[in-house]
C-alpha cells in the first residue's frame, strides 16, 4: 500500500513537473516571437534615443567597428547589404555579420545559407572597397559537445566566432533561467553554478573572439567568467540592445586587470547599426576606464 501511494505521489509530482515545463516552454515561445516582431519593428526607446542629447563626455567619442549586428537571415529586419550600407554611412572601418547560431529552435540561421552569407558579404567588400566587412556567428552556448551548437569543423566558415547564452534551445537550462528570470528563484546559487560552469567551459573549449550580453537572461558569476576571458583573450561585451553588461556587472568584471571590453549594437533593424552612446554612457557610469574599450576611440 505504502508503495503504491510513494508511486502515485511521484506520479504526481512528475506530471507537476511536466506541466510546468511545457507551460514554460509555450511561454518562451511566444517572448521569442514577440522579440521577433519587436526586433522587426526597431524598439520605440532605441529610435527616440538616436534623437536625444547624448551627454557631451559620450560626444567625445566614435564606434570605429560593429562586430554583432543580425539581418534577415536569423531574425534581424536587414539585409546584408542595409547593415553595410548603415555602417558605410557612419563612417566605420569594418562590420560584422553575426547571425543566431543554427541550434536556436525559433530564429537560427539555415546552415545551408552560410554559402549565401559568405557570398553576400564577399560582394559588399567589392562595392564597399573602403570597409572591411567580416562574417560571423553569434553562436549559442549549450552544455553538450564542444559547448555551442556550431561544430569545431564548422569554425572555418566564419572570420570569427562570438557566442552568447539565449533561451530556445535544449541543453542549456532554458526553462529554469527562464522560470528565474520570472521571480521562481528556487535553487538559485546552483543554477548560478551550472550556469557559469556552462560558459567558461565553452569559452575553454572554443576560439570565442566576443562574449555577449554576459550576465543576461540567468544567474551568473560575471567574476569568474571575467577571469576566463581574460585567460582566453575574449571580449566582454557591452551590448545596447539587451542592457548587460549592466554597470554593476561592468564594474565586477573591471576588477580582473586584462579583461577587455567592446560595445555591441546587437542591430536587429539597419539603423541601430553602430549604436554604442548608451553602451558607452552606462561604462563611464560603472568607472570603467574608456581605453579598455576596444572599438571606441576619441573623435
Amino acid at each position: 500500500m505504502k508503495d503504491r501511494e510513494a508511486k502515485q505521489d511521484a506520479d504526481e509530482k512528475k506530471t507537476g513537473e511536466d506541466e510546468i515545463i511545457e507551460e514554460a516552454s509555450e511561454e518562451i515561445s511566444k517572448e521569442e516571437d514577440i522579440e521577433k516582431e519587436v526586433c522587426e519593428e526597431g524598439p520605440e526607446e532605441k529610435e527616440t534615443g538616436k534623437e536625444e542629447a547624448e551627454s557631451s563626455i559620450a560626444d567625445k567619442y566614435e564606434m570605429f567597428y560593429d562586430l554583432h549586428t543580425h539581418t534577415t537571415y536569423s531574425h534581424g529586419k536587414g539585409t546584408v547589404e542595409e547593415n553595410v550600407r548603415e555602417a558605410f554611412n557612419r563612417n566605420m572601418e569594418f562590420v560584422a555579420i553575426s547571425d543566431h547560431g543554427p541550434g536556436h529552435l525559433f530564429y537560427g540561421v539555415n546552415r545551408e545559407d552560410f554559402v549565401n552569407m559568405r557570398n553576400d558579404i564577399e560582394r559588399m567588400n567589392v562595392k564597399y572597397p573602403k570597409m572591411n566587412i567580416k562574417m560571423s556567428v553569434e553562436a549559442n552556448i549549450v552544455k553538450s559537445g564542444n559547448g555551442l551548437d556550431i561544430r569545431p569543423e564548422e569554425f572555418d566558415e566564419f572570420d570569427f566566432v562570438i557566442a552568447g547564452y539565449h533561451y530556445g534551445l535544449f541543453g542549456c537550462s532554458c526553462v529554469r533561467n527562464w522560470l528565474w528570470s520570472k521571480g521562481i528563484k528556487i535553487g538559485e546559487e546552483s543554477l548560478r553554478e551550472s550556469n557559469t560552469r556552462m560558459v567558461t567551459e565553452a569559452l575553454r573549449k572554443n576560439d570565442i573572439s566576443i562574449l555577449t550580453h554576459p550576465g543576461d537572461k540567468g544567474p551568473f558569476d560575471i567574476r569568474t567568467i571575467a577571469e576566463v576571458c581574460a585567460e582566453t583573450d575574449t571580449l566582454m561585451e557591452i551590448n545596447t540592445w539587451h542592457g548587460h553588461m549592466t554597470e554593476e556587472e561592468i564594474r565586477t568584471a573591471a576588477q580582473v586587470e586584462d579583461v577587455k571590453f567592446i560595445i555591441s549594437s546587437d542591430a536587429h533593424s539597419p539603423g541601430r547599426v553602430g549604436d554604442f552612446k548608451e553602451g558607452l554612457e552606462r561604462a563611464i557610469r560603472a568607472g570603467l576606464d574608456v581605453k579598455r574599450i576596444v572599438n571606441i576611440r576619441e573623435r
